[in-house]
């Protein structure tokens, strides 16, 4: 069996303001997608991240985004490719500093929110993406939904590539989620997210909004940090994979 990777977006405060448990999710988790202060994060935010993530030996991985702190980068938003290219590195290499501080590297990028679902189809965002990944370190992998336009386009750039699945997010029977502004788009109910991680981990199966089973084949899973007993939900999903003979281990 395939071993999966547990990943979480975390560090996705600012200043006063946490919205996620990450002492207690970096403790579940095998990889921490970390907010690298453009939908959230600031630099103290990512330094105390990268500080816990390094002390646990749990993967760091920046989360790219729209910049877009008043939106939480949810927001669809029409940014030109050369300066999405340099924001993205930009994004990178601050959390490469404080990742080096802290004895460990930034392992992995995966984009955020509006920009994560706009470059599933949009070429141009996408290549604009790739090159800010290849700005930054020509080497590193990135983290995306199976058969989207980012991931092919990183492939063809010659970056190592890793799939994703969610097992709360409702997805569509072409395999992409349902956008968060339709009713039901987060699955909410714990049992239902646990038994949906087990068959994403055990046979890349998925059923879809409207009751179809379709394939999602992932190295990884998203376990979002911002939702309603996020870290219960974390642990008993780790439980459950351990428990059913699924190896959890980061991707890189």
């Amino acid at each position: 069996m395939t071993p999966i990777d547990l990943n979480a977006d975390l560090g996705e405060g600012f200043g006063r303001w946490r919205l996620t448990d990450d002492e207690q999710l970096l403790s579940v988790v095998t990889s921490a997608n970390v907010a690298c202060g453009f939908h959230a994060g600031d630099a103290a935010t990512m330094r105390r991240v990268c500080e816990l993530a390094a002390e646990r030996g749990v993967r760091i991985g920046a989360q790219v985004s729209y910049r877009d702190l008043a939106g939480f980068g949810r927001r669809a938003m029409d940014v030109p490719p050369d300066e999405l290219a340099a924001e993205v590195a930009y994004q990178i290499g601050a959390l490469e500093v404080f990742a080096r501080a802290a004895g460990a590297c930034v392992s992995y990028v995966k984009p955020h929110g509006a920009l994560y679902n706009r470059v599933v189809h949009d070429e141009e965002q996408a290549a604009a993406v790739v090159e800010g990944v290849l700005l930054a370190d020509a080497a590193l992998p990135v983290l995306g939904l199976p058969s989207s336009r980012f991931l092919k386009l990183a492939e063809q750039a010659g970056l190592p590539t890793a799939t994703e699945a969610f097992a709360d997010r409702a997805y569509t029977e072409q395999g992409t989620l349902v956008p968060r502004s339709q009713a039901d788009a987060v699955i909410t109910d714990a049992e239902t997210v646990v038994e949906r991680s087990l068959g994403l981990a055990r046979f890349g199966m998925v059923t879809s909004h409207s009751g179809a089973r379709i394939p999602v084949r992932a190295r990884s899973l998203c376990l979002h940090g911002d939702t309603p007993g996020a870290v219960d939900l974390a642990r008993r999903v780790r439980a459950r994979l351990e428990s059913s003979g699924v190896h959890v281990k980061a991707f890189v």
